[in-house]
């Protein structure tokens, strides 16, 4: 079978493999569409970051190269030995988080905390850039019958934007402020929308994102490069957001996501960065502030199929082009590189 393979940083090759084979209290995937994440653009432009190159992942057991793609949805079509809850002909999306469910994180319920975390299709497995995927049935999640199978492909990227939200210290009447207009900072924009938020300020270098923003429910979008944002944003509210989210990995604006808060304010950092970024530690000192990190998700993907039937997180409000596996890295990498008028790129799988 076809599958996107990710053998260095800006080396990402269509190869044929062989298809997965299932084994006891797995499931087999026939992959229906599949999203080009974020972290998967970090790894393209300088990974290796979740890739384990040289010595394999000890949850997957694999290295370099991988078969990648997390944010994927399809129909089962095969069970493995022991497997219930299921049928052949489910629509499943699929939460790729890998964990050894023995640590302490782990043994505290908090999975995605696990001391050796990982994701099938970026750090092993048999990720969705592919016709087949096969994984732990666990890992599977049934689809309400008003989703369309698209649709699943987004329940990964809208479970990382839900669980900022939940993880966060926002509460209903609050303000907050959203760095970055991404797919990720777009879905916490409604996530934040869904949780109550009175006012979300974001902040996005691209018109056409800005515009996005606009149309899911932000107060106002500002440019950085022609506006001091951190200023209007404390004008705007008076004393600064409750919560501000960084969702860029641009090291300049850690220091911005903090200093827009109010005293005693949460700086949330969502992203997967790649390289070190600085603040002002006073910044923190004398308000009072709080800087808290987030990573995936955990016990969230029944909530966010849930919101998806009332309206939240719909495909056709962030999905800007759908593409062929064949032209994965120049009409999807290579766009989300240069193209920053593109949101969210679907993969078909190949047939």
């Amino acid at each position: 079978m076809k599958a996107a393979r990710w053998h260095a940083a800006k080396d990402i090759r269509v190869e044929e493999i062989d298809e997965p084979q299932v084994t006891p209290g797995n499931i087999k995937i026939k992959v229906a569409w599949t999203g080009i994440c974020g972290s998967d653009l970090h790894e393209y432009l300088a990974g290796p970051i979740f890739v384990p190159v040289g010595e394999n992942h000890p949850l997957s057991h694999d290295k370099a190269p991988i078969t990648m793609g997390h944010e994927y949805a399809g129909e089962i079509t095969e069970l493995g030995e022991g497997v219930e809850g299921f049928e052949i002909g489910d629509r499943v999306a699929v939460e790729p988080i890998l964990n050894c469910g023995e640590c302490d994180a782990c043994v505290e319920g908090k999975y995605n905390l696990c001391k050796d975390l990982g994701f099938v299709g970026l750090s092993g497995g048999a990720g969705g850039f592919a016709a087949y995927s096969v994984v732990p049935a666990h890992m599977a999640h049934k689809m309400p019958e008003g989703l369309s199978i698209e649709q699943g492909a987004l329940v990964e990227p809208a479970a990382v934007a839900l669980h900022a939200v939940r993880v966060s210290k926002i509460k209903a009447g609050d303000t907050a402020a959203v760095f970055g207009a991404g797919p990720i900072g777009l879905l916490v924009v409604e996530a934040l929308r869904a949780a109550g938020a009175a006012q979300v300020y974001v902040v996005e270098p691209s018109e056409e994102r800005r515009a996005k923003a606009m149309e899911l429910g932000a107060t106002r979008a500002m440019d950085p490069t022609d506006t001091d944002v951190v200023a209007e944003i404390r004008k705007a509210t008076g004393s600064g957001v409750h919560v501000a989210f960084e969702v860029t990995g641009v090291p300049q604006v850690l220091a911005q996501t903090i200093d827009c808060t109010r005293h005693e304010g949460q700086a949330l950092v969502v992203s997967i960065w790649e390289s070190e970024a600085a603040f002002q530690p006073n910044t923190v000192v004398l308000s009072e502030r709080t800087i808290k990190g987030t990573i995936g998700y955990r016990n969230v993907y029944p909530a966010v199929m849930e919101l998806m039937t009332r309206g939240y997180f719909q495909a056709e409000n962030l999905v800007t082009k759908r593409i062929e596996i064949d032209d994965i890295v120049a009409e999807g990498f290579e766009a989300l590189t240069t193209e920053k008028s593109q949101v969210k790129i679907l993969v078909k799988a190949p047939a």
